[in-house]
């Protein structure tokens, strides 16, 4: 018997709705919410909204594009967390009224596995275990795969995210937002002229507060002494803040593969859309031994086929929730 199932993805200002069928992925919708760039970040409020406005349409669209019929679902899937609340209520409200309408199964995703299992979308797959380094605008860390749904953190941040770093790096030069984006584009234009010192922090841990302050600095001290360097030096300004966010990232993940033997890694999360960190992943893999595995742009970003092919093999497991089932901003893998 073939299994499908719906997926829906609304933890932050994407709205997204996929259709797996026996792990392979049948249609992947996403709507975005253009309102935030003029807030320079995402509004939670406005989102929610947005949501509750965009999910039915592109639930609808997501099951004309796969030729399904919701009568011939088995399970809906959805990110129960972390995210932001108002956002997530709307996914899991919708996802729970479907799922009673159609008396099927419930399947609770956390939003970091998922994106963690984005690697299983499509072929080739990494073998178990894999190191992946997980990094977007709320989350950085390295975590350790041992199968579908056994994971472990092995080191992650104790502040600002990468991305994170990326974004308010980008409101300082006065960049639109989202500002990584931006950043990697004009960076491909400059070169890493400029130095800026790595966080010694120990173990797999990571952390970019220090970093954002440092650049900050830097800019004011600059700017007083040369009005116009921005205009000036912005690709090669973002070519240094790239690299050295890069590097960061990749000494950690380096050190990871040195202490558990593993490797076998992959990259995830927003954060892996970016050039330099796909780059420096694969020249890295290619001078240490390493087998790499890179996702796809339309994997990289939140959509609802990683939180559906997760939800499969939680099916496969009958991992199934209830309907008293309720959304969480925070939670741990």
């Amino acid at each position: 018997m073939q299994i499908n199932i719906l997926a829906i993805e609304s933890s932050c200002d994407d709205t997204s709705a996929a259709v797996i069928q026996d792990g392979e992925v049948l249609s992947n919708c996403v709507a975005n919410q253009e309102a935030h760039r003029l807030y320079g970040g995402v509004v939670p409020e406005v989102a929610s909204r947005a949501h509750q406005a965009n999910i039915i349409p592109v639930v609808d669209l997501a099951l004309k594009k796969a030729g399904i019929r919701k009568e011939e679902l088995h399970a809906i899937g959805f990110t129960k967390g972390p995210g932001l609340i108002g956002s997530l209520m709307v996914g899991v409200s919708f996802a729970k009224g479907m799922a009673l309408s159609l008396d099927i199964p419930l399947i609770e995703v956390h939003h970091m596995k998922a994106h963690v299992l984005a690697h299983f979308a499509e072929a080739p797959h990494p073998s178990f275990p894999f190191l992946c380094l997980t990094v977007s605008g709320g989350h950085t860390q390295i975590v350790r795969i041992n199968n579908y749904l056994d994971m472990e953190i092995l080191g992650q941040t104790i502040d600002d995210a990468a991305g994170e770093a990326f974004d308010k790096t980008g409101k300082i030069l006065g960049l639109e937002y989202p500002a990584g984006p931006i950043i990697d584009q004009l960076a491909q234009q400059g070169e890493a002229k400029f130095s800026f010192s790595e966080p010694k922090i120990p173990g797999l841990d990571f952390s970019f507060s220090g970093l954002k302050t440092g650049i900050l600095y830097f800019l004011k001290k600059q700017v007083k002494e040369q009005p116009n360097f921005l205009e000036e030096e912005m690709p090669n300004i973002c070519a240094s803040v790239q690299d050295r966010i890069v590097s960061i990232l990749m000494n950690k993940l380096k050190l990871a593969v040195k202490q558990t033997g593993i490797q076998t890694v992959a990259i995830a999360g927003g954060v892996s859309a970016n050039s330099g960190l796909r780059k420096a992943l694969q020249q890295t893999g290619e001078e240490l031994g390493w087998q790499t595995f890179i996702p796809k742009f339309e994997y990289c970003t939140d959509n609802a086929a990683m939180i559906g092919v997760t939800a499969y093999y939680k099916y496969l497991e009958e991992q199934f929730s209830d309907q008293g089932v309720a959304p969480v901003a925070r939670w741990n893998i």
